[in-house]
């Protein structure tokens, strides 16, 4: 019954968000509303991905993971498991506010869940940039006492960024994305995040967001100062161009680059993911066809038999597999 999935976005208000995303990728966006994010594969309990075509159309990614774990993800799973990855568009009209996602180790004992993420910016304004780790000597002390008081932003490692550019996000990362961004995110499947600092503004309800800033001083890893952005170099691979963006026991992300007929990357009875960031994929599998292009996510499920990838159009994407 496998095919390469694809599912209908949730589109997601958010104080700093705006309608870019029909600019970008021209989506059909509900009039009037700050879309700050696109949930594009999403099996949560307030949010749940639907398939958008073929025979599966309307089943939830919930029921297709509780129904059959070992053909979707590939593995056994305890039963109320749900999909491990949560995958979005976010279009970031106004800097995120300053944060950080707990640590596996703490997550749980703090009533949240651990997640770590990556970020790929489809579409940057001038002078956009992202925060990212401490700089240099900065002490747990000076922080708290500077998000008390208003000032840590300047205590956040600032990078200039341009479309193409990546940037890995483990837990424990303090964050935010700077305003004027269009970004790709793959994470793990979380939504908990603690706030350290929003800029003094008030939600789209009237009121001040909260913070969080004891249970982010517990998550954050005062060690880690100025990380870096991916290597933007690539190699050529069985014909096709391969960036390597992230290596972790959560998934293995690259950037694929290539015109034509693709081989088929996939690990064997391992799930995987590709999201298009520019020109068109035909993918075929199962007795389905998908044609994605610019912000088009798809779900390529362990148990699929058969998997054809044609490229055109500068067509790149990004491929995720799992360990």
């Amino acid at each position: 019954m496998w095919y390469p999935l694809t599912f209908r976005p949730i589109y997601q208000d958010r104080v700093w968000g705006g309608q870019r995303l029909a600019d970008v990728f021209g989506r059909q966006l509900p009039a009037g509303r700050v879309i700050g994010e696109s949930w594009e594969v999403c099996d949560r309990p307030d949010a749940v991905s639907l398939v958008a075509s073929g025979p599966l159309a309307g089943t939830s990614l919930g029921e297709l993971m509780a129904r059959d774990p070992l053909g979707l993800w590939g593995e056994a799973v305890a039963p109320g498991t749900r999909f491990p990855w949560l995958c979005k568009l976010l279009d970031a009209c106004d800097d995120l506010s300053l944060q950080v996602h707990p640590p596996a180790a703490l997550a749980a004992s703090m009533g949240g869940e651990p997640k770590t993420e990556m970020w790929y910016v489809a579409a940057a304004d001038p002078g956009s940039c992202l925060y990212a780790g401490l700089r240099p000597g900065v002490t747990r002390t000076e922080f708290e006492r500077r998000a008390r008081d208003g000032t840590v932003a300047e205590l956040f490692h600032r990078l200039p960024v341009g479309v193409g550019d990546v940037l890995f996000l483990p837990s424990g990362r303090v964050h935010a994305l700077g305003k004027g961004l269009v970004i790709f995110e793959i994470q793990q499947n979380s939504d908990t995040t603690y706030r350290v600092f929003d800029w003094n503004r008030v939600g789209l309800d009237g009121k001040p967001r909260a913070l969080h800033l004891n249970q982010a001083m517990a998550s954050i890893d005062f060690k880690d100062f100025e990380p870096a952005l991916a290597s933007r170099e690539g190699q050529l691979e069985g014909g096709v161009m391969v960036r390597k963006l992230v290596r972790d026991p959560l998934f293995d992300i690259d950037h694929i680059a290539a015109v034509g007929a693709v081989p088929d990357r996939r690990a064997i009875g391992r799930a995987g993911l590709m999201a298009v960031v520019s020109g068109r994929v035909q993918l075929g599998g199962g007795g389905v066809d998908v044609d994605l292009g610019p912000g088009d996510f798809a779900v390529l499920p362990a148990g699929m038999k058969d998997l054809s990838i044609d490229a055109c159009g500068g067509a790149g994407w990004l491929h995720a597999t799992r360990r």
